[in-house]
């Protein structure tokens, strides 16, 4: 009998169950969803999971791969669900409203609203008289328990010049006291190896003494100070990135105060500036009243940006290292390159990812020669596939700049990785969360090329249908 996590001709996907009963709710959830009709991640995330399905009261709905009677059950939860949701839908719209009027910018207003909407229209139902005021004071009241975590304060104390010139020399003082590589990487490489070969598809049963000897001998740190050294060959992987994107240059530069950031244009995780470092925490934390106050979180972000791989906690460094091991044998095409694979964990996170049934025309499409098709603006939307093609033959940029963000937001929360089963909990949720947003990618390109009736995709459409 397969695993629990593998599907058979009977057993169906959690998140196409999902997905096909959201669509089964019809319209009214244009705010919970993306353009193609299926639910936001942030929506399945914040309110299907854990406040419809609930899987730790269900654990029979937890699995990735649902039986027959528990799939049924797990539509029947959303379509009972669905005046709350469109409710929901009602109550982002209007506290979104809210939060433009009141010219509040700081967080994601999914993270910081979804729940709360929830909880509304599980309270009132649909907006309706005095809603305006109950927003309002939603609104003031997340923007009031960040207890002035905001990038507005980073801004503001990192406005004076003299504190500019203090951190900077602080900077290049810590810069300046790293220490040196004092051992050679390929042990840690090999002990890697061994720690996901005892990951996979059911994830580690136990806590794994490899692990444990990774975290107590240092080997994330002694990962950082090599790659101070030189960016290339440290991750067994020969062309490149060799640095799996992590930096762009040869080597990680010496951080800078800096004094503005934005999400479009965001550096590689270790060249980005003291000020981009806490702007991301800043900007995508939905509990802010947890950080640090922001002298502190700038006072401890000096030592850390200048510490091996821009970490602090050792366990965090060595979920790098393992990152990166797991990332050189990425392969969603199949094509048996890069070589670095192998693992069970390898296995299982590139054949979940060659399942995807609603990317894979778009997948033979990037690796097949064929003509660029015209976009009908003059372009040529061929390199809409280009973008996919080289997304999916380097997959490890993606998963490791998503994996030191959340490692760098656990760094400064202070939440270690105790043992394996939280380190792989935490890197085969990047996988997951990566795999999505490309899905999402793939799903845009083929509504936007399907405008154009003569291009191959559209034969190809036809073909298929």
């Amino acid at each position: 009998m397969p695993p629990p996590s593998q599907p058979t001709a009977e057993r169906r996907s959690r998140a196409l169950v999902i997905d096909r009963a959201w669509r089964g709710l019809g319209t009214g959830l244009e705010s919970l969803s993306g353009p193609g009709g299926a639910p936001l991640t942030r929506t399945v995330k914040l309110i299907v999971l854990p406040l419809i399905v609930r899987p730790s009261s269900c654990p029979e709905l937890a699995a990735d791969f649902l039986e027959p009677a528990q799939a049924a059950r797990l539509d029947a939860l959303i379509q009972e669900s669905g005046a709350r949701l469109r409710a929901t839908a009602q109550w982002f719209t209007l506290l979104k409203k809210t939060r433009r009027a009141l010219g509040i910018v700081a967080g994601h207003p999914q993270d910081l609203y979804f729940q709360r909407c929830f909880e509304l229209a599980t309270e009132y139902g649909t907006p309706s008289s005095g809603a305006d005021a109950v927003a309002r004071a939603v609104v003031e009241d997340v923007a009031d328990a960040g207890g002035g975590r905001t990038v507005e304060a980073l801004k503001g104390h990192l406005a004076d010049a003299a504190r500019r010139a203090r951190l900077d020399g602080e900077l290049a003082g810590a810069w300046e006291g790293r220490p040196p590589i004092t051992a050679d990487v390929d042990v840690a490489v090999a002990l890697a190896g061994e720690v996901l070969e005892a990951c996979g598809a059911a994830g580690p049963t136990g806590n794994s003494p490899q692990y444990a000897s990774m975290v107590e001998a240092g080997h994330g740190g002694l990962f950082g100070r090599a790659l101070w050294a030189q960016a290339h060959g440290v991750w067994g992987l020969a062309e490149p990135p060799a640095h799996l994107g992590l930096t762009a240059r040869q080597t990680p530069p010496r951080p800078e105060v800096g004094r503005a950031a934005s999400t479009a244009t965001l550096p590689a995780p270790l060249d980005r500036t003291l000020f981009e470092r806490l702007f991301v925490v800043l900007q995508s934390s939905s509990r802010r009243e947890e950080l640090p106050t922001v002298p502190d979180l700038v006072q401890r972000e000096v030592g850390r940006s200048c510490a091996p791989l821009g970490l602090h906690d050792e366990s965090l460094r060595v979920a790098v290292v393992l990152g990166g091991r797991l990332a050189v044998g990425l392969d969603p095409l199949g094509t048996g390159v890069p070589a670095p694979g192998g693992t069970a964990a390898h296995r299982a996170v590139n054949s979940r990812w060659r399942r995807e049934a609603s990317v894979l025309r778009a997948r033979r499409m990037t690796v097949s020669p064929h003509p660029a098709p015209n976009d009908g603006s003059g372009g040529s939307s061929g390199g809409v596939l280009d973008a996919l093609a080289q997304d999916l033959r380097t997959p490890w940029a993606a998963y490791m700049r998503r994996l030191w963000v959340r490692l760098h937001g656990r760094d400064v929360r202070d939440a270690p990785l105790g043992d394996l089963a939280s380190a792989w909990a935490v890197l085969d949720g990047v996988a997951r969360s990566v795999m999505m947003d490309h899905r999402a990618r793939v799903r845009s390109a083929l509504r936007t090329l399907s405008t154009t009736p003569t291009t191959p995709l559209d034969a190809v459409e036809q073909r298929s249908a």
